[in-house]
């Protein structure tokens, strides 16, 4: 497992052009030796899955960023509503792309991702940007509460009971900002906290299937200041995973694909190449 720790400030951003400058540098020498310069393959489809308390618009500087080299993004609107209902969502989704893709799963969208992957021979690679990696009969709440720091229980509003039973969970609109996206604008953590979307508890507390990253390669990214998932159990998650690479970002929030979108958006091509 390789590891990058990423410094706030212009020091972050010599470290993300280092980075850029040695993953295309390392492409360009092993379309040299395999003779591949000249005809490359397609690019990889990147499937973009949002967790809880979000929607599908927190992907948007990371969707900037992919598509400005060339990538072609899906942003799947995830119901969180349960994680095998999720799951088979995001499953028909990546059934109707041709050619390879990459999963990208945020938060409880990386329980989603681990078990929509199975079965799908097209799908090359996983990339957990601050979200959970469960092994079979894991739930991303024992996960959230495996490992001290997370305060995400404290910061919830009341429960929202549904008519069909069960019930929907919102973070409380004034510990939002605070909680969840702290190193975002006040302005924009705002917004974020009226749109944002609900989980069910059930979604929260059901049990992951077999999961796809223990066949295929994946990648993690989280910011060490996450308040909704310890930064200890998110490096224990991708050190058990196996991680082809772990880039943990200094003082980031749990949307650190909203505050640091180039970073997020260097790791998803680097599992893309």
């Amino acid at each position: 497992m390789e590891s990058d720790n990423f410094l706030c400030g212009n020091h972050e951003g010599d470290r993300v052009r280092r980075l850029r400058v040695r993953l295309a540098s390392a492409e360009g020498a092993s379309a040299l030796l395999s003779g591949t310069a000249v005809a490359q393959q397609a690019k990889p489809t990147i499937v973009l899955v949002h967790g809880a308390f979000a929607d599908s618009s927190s992907w948007n500087g990371v969707i900037s960023q992919l598509q400005q080299d060339g990538y072609k993004a899906v942003a799947v609107a995830n119901p969180l509503r349960s994680v095998s209902s999720d799951a088979r969502l995001v499953s028909d989704v990546v059934e109707g792309i041709e050619g390879p893709v990459v999963l990208v799963g945020h938060s409880y969208g990386g329980q989603v991702i681990s078990n929509a992957a199975n079965g799908h021979d097209n799908v090359k690679s996983l990339v957990y940007v601050a979200a959970f990696a469960p092994d079979a009969g894991e739930a991303a709440a024992d996960l959230a509460g495996k490992f001290p720091g997370g305060t995400l229980g404290e910061a919830l509003a009341p429960p929202v009971k549904l008519s069909g039973g069960g019930v929907d969970l919102y973070i409380d609109q004034a510990k939002f900002h605070e909680q969840f996206a702290h190193d975002v604008p006040a302005e924009a953590a705002t917004l974020m906290a009226v749109g944002r979307r609900p989980i069910t508890e059930a979604a929260l507390t059901e049990k992951s299937g077999d999961p796809a990253w223990k066949s295929l390669p994946s990648y993690f990214v989280y910011g060490d200041g996450d308040k909704n998932i310890p930064a200890k159990a998110l490096g224990f998650m991708a050190d058990r995973a196996g991680s082809k690479r772990t880039v943990v970002v200094e003082g980031a929030s749990h949307v650190v694909m909203v505050s640091k979108p180039e970073v997020v958006a260097v790791l998803i091509e680097e599992a893309a190449k």
